[in-house]
């Protein structure tokens, strides 16, 4: 009798231990999520404070109607030039890597021909060099070709680097796919630019999103390569232009935060937006 009623019992202990694992597993997640947002939050509450607030009171909450802070960037900065500048180098490098790399993982996923593996292996080698090492001969051709400081050079540079990783993601992604919708389309008729624009592409959107967000961040935030090939007012990006907030002895911190948050705010937004494609792609392939 003994035996059966611990029995009976045991399927409630197990509910009970999986219901205090999954407890302490969102605990953790929260806190998880606390420390990812705290500094983001920090930065947006810095932003409607002025300088002198920011350092003696960091925790208070600030006084949300003052536009203070983001009024002088705007007036007193080419913030706006900064900020148009970020979207047209982030968007046309993006339609680059989007298209150049679709096209070649497709025709490196579903076409067998000789030197298909080689040309994988090209791709991946782009991921193990970094391009900052190739500073000096990059900066002495964009002079010979007469692109350097301009937006092209940028443009050309992040194409080149983001083509490695989004060739890999696609690739992998495009091998999963069945190649009976490809014969099914042939037999109807269909040209091959047509299956793959119509039929098979479409399919990979999870993994488009996946490698547009992966190269939209470092992009988007990138400091380094405009410092060295940009040098007019005119053609500088966000994160190489809020530098102007920042002097040899003096930093006018509310009005950088007030940049800071304004610069983060699209990719904060297009994440939101595509987060649920985001996690689809991330999780293909687990359950069937």
């Amino acid at each position: 009798m003994t035996v059966l009623a611990s029995e009976a019992r045991s399927p409630w202990r197990i509910l009970g231990s999986v219901s205090r694992n999954t407890m302490l597993i969102q605990l953790l997640l929260i806190g998880n999520t606390i420390f990812m947002l705290y500094p983001i939050l920090i930065m947006f509450f810095s932003a409607f404070k002025p300088t002198s607030d920011i350092f003696t009171k960091p925790f208070a909450l600030p006084n949300f109607t003052n536009f203070d802070n983001f009024a002088r960037i705007i007036r007193e900065t080419n913030f706006l030039t900064y900020f148009s500048n970020s979207i047209l180098v982030t968007t046309a490098s993006l339609a680059a890597i989007l298209i150049f790399g679709s096209m070649a993982a497709y025709a490196i996923a579903r076409y067998k021909f000789p030197g298909a593996t080689f040309l994988f292996l090209f791709f991946l080698a782009g991921l193990m060099v970094p391009l900052k090492l190739a500073i000096i001969p990059l900066f002495i051709q964009f002079r010979d070709l007469g692109i350097l400081d301009t937006r092209l050079s940028l443009v050309l540079l992040y194409t080149a680097m983001g083509l490695p990783s989004t060739v890999f993601i696609l690739t992998g992604f495009l091998r999963t796919l069945p190649g009976e919708l490809e014969d099914a389309a042939r037999i109807d008729g269909a040209s091959e630019p047509k299956i793959m624009l119509l039929i098979m592409m479409p399919l990979t959107k999870p993994a488009l999103v996946i490698a547009g967000i992966h190269n939209a961040v470092p992009i988007w935030n990138d400091f380094f390569f405009p410092l060295v090939f940009i040098h007019t007012d005119a053609n500088k990006t966000l994160p190489q232009g809020l530098t102007t907030f920042m002097g040899e002895f003096s930093t006018d911190w509310g009005a950088l935060f007030a940049g800071l948050s304004l610069s983060a705010l699209p990719i904060i937004f297009i994440y939101i937006l595509l987060s649920r494609q985001f996690i689809a792609g991330m999780t293909y392939g687990s359950v069937k």
